[in-house]
């Protein structure tokens, strides 16, 4: 369902207005999702106004990539906590690469990297072998102990990529496989980094959070595959061009999911979407799954920003900055 911050009894024409337009975006929504061959869940948050929109939103989906969303809110917690660096050395070995998506499993090793570079290659490639790396580094345990943390309670990252799970796992790890969630909680996990809230436990940001979730949001906002949430929002040069879409993509034969961060003009929107059992299973950009996430978003920023985007509207480098206006919190 779509629904506003401001539902009491008492409206005013303008506000009972406004619910009725957001009930033509839910009608929308569903009518997109219903046309589309497969599964849809979805959450999407305007920051600025409290808006809401939601398909299915607590529905436990597969991740695939999307899950290395909570490997980069770990990043950050154990960066916060003084246990990690962005700057701190890593070597690739010739066991670490995998298939898949990214270029570090072509590469000759050994291989030098930073804790930084790992994981924007892990973001902006989506590369598996640096996912693997950055999980080594910070600790699968560690990782889910600070989702379970940020409140998370259907978030699970069970294992690295193209490797078999280790252990005991819990019952419905072969359904979901790389990781587990739902479109509310990962959100939940942009909007933390959008909004600079890296305390956990609520407490007050430190002087070297703004830079710090500047430095990760930078990551997803040079993110490169733009085929499913920013597909008809955005289509300018983004190596060119600064971006108004901040995005995590992740993709199985059957499955097509994105997480993004959008500037708009009327204030910074949180989307995240997932399909599943999805009929077209091309792996090319004509995929229905793409171009449904794309209609969605579309839908979404149409109704809530009309005048579209804007790249500059949001303090990429530090959403903390004085006179930085990233959010209503």
């Amino acid at each position: 369902m779509v629904a506003l911050a401001c539902t009491s009894a008492a409206l005013l024409p303008a506000q009972q207005a406004t619910l009725q337009e957001d009930a033509q975006l839910d009608r929308q929504l569903r009518s997109i999702a219903a046309a589309h061959h497969g599964h849809v869940a979805l959450y999407a948050h305007n920051l600025k106004s409290g808006q809401t929109a939601s398909l299915d939103s607590d529905l436990p989906v597969q991740t695939a990539s999307v899950i290395k969303m909570g490997i980069l809110l770990d990043a950050a917690e154990q960066i916060r906590a003084g246990q990690a660096s962005l700057a701190e050395k890593m070597v690739l070995t010739h066991d670490n690469q995998v298939a898949g998506s990214g270029v570090l499993g072509q590469l000759t090793a050994p291989l030098a990297l930073t804790l930084g570079d790992t994981l924007h290659l892990m973001v902006v490639l989506s590369d598996n072998t640096a996912t693997n790396l950055a999980i080594d580094r910070l600790g699968l345990a560690h990782i889910n102990a600070t989702l379970r943390a940020a409140g998370l309670t259907q978030t699970v990252l069970y294992k690295k990529v193209y490797v078999p799970a280790q252990g005991p796992m819990p019952a419905d790890q072969p359904r979901f496989g790389l990781g587990k969630t739902t479109a509310h909680e990962m959100a939940s996990i942009m909007e933390r980094l959008a909004q600079c809230r890296l305390g956990l436990d609520g407490s007050a940001p430190l002087t070297t959070d703004g830079p710090l979730c500047g430095a990760l949001l930078q990551m997803l906002h040079k993110q490169q595959d733009r085929d499913s949430l920013p597909r008809y929002i955005e289509s300018l040069d983004t190596s060119e061009h600064g971006s108004a879409v901040a995005n995590k993509t992740g993709a199985l034969d059957q499955v097509r999911n994105d997480v993004a961060l959008i500037a708009t003009k009327n204030g910074p929107v949180v989307i995240a979407a997932f399909t599943w059992e999805n009929a077209d299973q091309r792996w090319t950009g004509d995929n229905e799954a793409e171009q449904t996430l794309g209609k969605l978003a579309q839908a979404i920023v149409q109704r809530w920003s009309p005048a579209g985007l804007d790249a500059a509207a949001f303090p990429w480098d530090n959403p903390l900055a004085p006179g930085a206006v990233s959010s209503g919190h």
